[in-house]
């Protein structure tokens, strides 16, 4: 009972933080939306490049992650195979400025790479707008789908390519009988998921767009709001946000979701073999990605040779990193107590076979991951500004709003775990009539592993936020994802380098530390996995 209270009330409380922040917006206001807007000219220019940009997305980043996944997948003993999953993971998750700022000193318009790419086109290279969105966007959400990807290769049962061989199947047909089938689900949820990130996404279309003509629903939120003030503009444009994204996440939700985060475990029996051409052709695509992933990184080491950085003081980065640490680690424990806490009513109505209420509640509990950010911050700012000081306390909002955003990501990595817990032992538990508390011991073990990949995802996550700082946070609370944004305004690009390699590496040292506990007991690398006689 006592589980169940907490529930409700976590559930309540997520909910209640969204009518709050329109709640504000609306109060500010005085007036609803103006509905006039939709038949704008300029609503429907944003609305067609954000739907264009976030669909372009999509499509590059699922394309370009199957060969990459084929790879992998046909050559397991590929030099550095584990280190570049690893590498996937960290691109996913890496703070959003890192990569911008990556992608500004390589490709900028004084950019390392920018005179190569200058005299291969034989015209100016423009990193500003819908190049340099999709450029990061393909980034962020390429090495996802590639471990999406491979996952789902990983799992085409032994028998299909031991029958593919002995059939002497043709590439076509391999690829149209057993690798099309098996990947055709996840690449469509894929592409689902990456467009609604891309769709809402804000820092990289704000740094790198470029201009008014290449604006997404979320900048122009944030433009109605920071530079007119237009309440009921911000507001039209945040329920045309709401609506699109959230129908499109309710419709992939419905697909499933898949485990992205894990370990790749290479305990496959048999695992087709690639020759000649097919083989030469999968280790230059491989050799390609890696490449194309580091260079951002690697293009911020230049500026750490600037002699800008010699009267540089490193104290600086100190008190900004052990805020952004204590802040990521506060959303992180808040994020997984209430994804704990909120997945309860769902875990419940699918024992009893509520498929309906099932769905509200799972919306419910994660309808952060479509509500604009900037807009929930700026609401709640607002209906908080005459209630309590916000300079001493935007602090605490700062974790708070964290933690929600988070949340959606933290319910997505455990509810698979905790639903299969109680497909399995909810029957066992009832009949043994255990209590909350001997019911909690015993799932306590059974969802420890998938708590640690949970952790480490929402924590670096958040230690990477900039827009809900950019409203809550003072000069007295500084992160550092906060400080990269400053020094790069201010062209300070070798303390912004510094400063985003000092990010990058906290966040590295976390995803490898939680991968390193999730498999002790592996066997080593070099033991390399049984070949057969299918080529790729």
């Amino acid at each position: 009972m006592l589980i169940k209270v907490a529930a409700g009330l976590a559930l309540t409380a997520v909910v209640t933080l969204t009518a709050l922040a329109f709640q504000g917006l609306i109060g500010l206001s005085n007036e609803g939306p103006d509905w006039t807007l939709l038949s704008d000219p300029y609503f429907h220019q944003i609305l067609q490049f954000t739907f264009k940009q976030a669909l372009l997305s999509a499509l590059i980043s699922v394309v370009l992650a199957w060969p990459v996944a084929r790879a992998l997948f046909y050559l397991p003993n590929l030099p550095g195979r584990r280190s570049f999953l690893g590498l996937c993971l960290l691109c996913f998750v890496m703070p959003t400025l890192v990569l911008i700022t990556g992608l500004v000193a390589l490709l900028g318009r004084s950019g390392l790479a920018t005179p190569l790419l200058d005299a291969i086109t034989g015209e100016r290279w423009n990193l500003y707008g819908l190049n340099g969105i999709l450029l990061a966007h393909v980034l962020l959400n390429m090495p996802f789908a590639v471990r999406v990807l491979y996952q789902q290769l990983q799992a085409i049962p032994d028998s299909s390519w031991k029958l593919a061989a002995q059939l002497k199947f043709t590439l076509a047909q391999r690829l149209r009988l057993i690798e099309f089938p098996a990947l055709q689900h996840a690449a469509l949820m894929l592409c689902g998921f990456i467009f609604i990130l891309c769709f809402n996404s804000f820092a990289i279309v704000l740094t790198l767009g470029g201009g008014p003509r290449s604006t997404t629903l979320e900048v122009a939120i944030y433009q109605a709001l920071k530079y007119d003030f237009n309440i009921p503009e911000a507001l039209t444009l945040a329920w045309a946000q709401l609506l699109i994204a959230g129908g499109l996440y309710l419709l992939i939700s419905r697909l499933g979701t898949t485990a992205w985060l894990s370990v790749d475990t290479d305990t496959r029996a048999y695992t087709p073999s690639a020759k000649g051409s097919g083989k030469r052709l999968l280790q230059l695509t491989y050799f390609a990605a890696w490449l194309a992933l580091l260079l951002p990184i690697l293009a911020l080491l230049p500026g750490l040779l600037e002699d800008e950085l010699k009267r540089f003081e490193l104290s600086e980065l100190l008190y900004p990193t052990l805020i952004s640490i204590g802040l990521g680690v506060t959303a992180a424990l808040g994020g997984l107590t209430l994804a704990y806490l909120t997945l309860k009513p769902v875990r419940d109505a699918v024992i009893s076979g509520q498929r309906h209420r099932q769905l509200l509640f799972e919306w419910l509990a994660v309808h952060n991951l479509v509500a604009p950010a900037m807009v929930v911050s700026v609401g709640l700012f607002v209906f908080l500004l005459p209630l309590m000081d916000l300079d001493r306390w935007g602090i605490l909002w700062v974790a708070v709003l964290n933690t929600a955003v988070v949340l959606p990501f933290a319910i997505q990595k455990l509810k698979p775990r905790l639903l299969q817990f109680d497909s399995q032992y909810h029957l066992l538990a009832r009949s043994l009539k255990l209590n909350q508390w001997q019911r909690l011991q015993i799932e306590w073990p059974f969802m420890r592993s998938v708590l640690a990949p949970t952790f480490a995802l929402v924590l670096v996550l958040a230690m990477g936020d900039v827009a809900i700082f950019s409203i809550f946070g003072t000069q007295d609370w500084t992160t550092l994802p906060w400080l990269i944004y400053s020094y790069a305004g201010t062209y300070r690009i070798a303390e912004a380098s510094l400063a985003s390699l000092l990010l990058l590496l906290l966040c590295a040292l976390i995803l490898w530390g939680i991968e390193q506990l999730q498999r002790p007991h592996k066997l080593s690398d070099k033991k390399p996995p049984t070949k057969g006689t299918h080529h790729a």
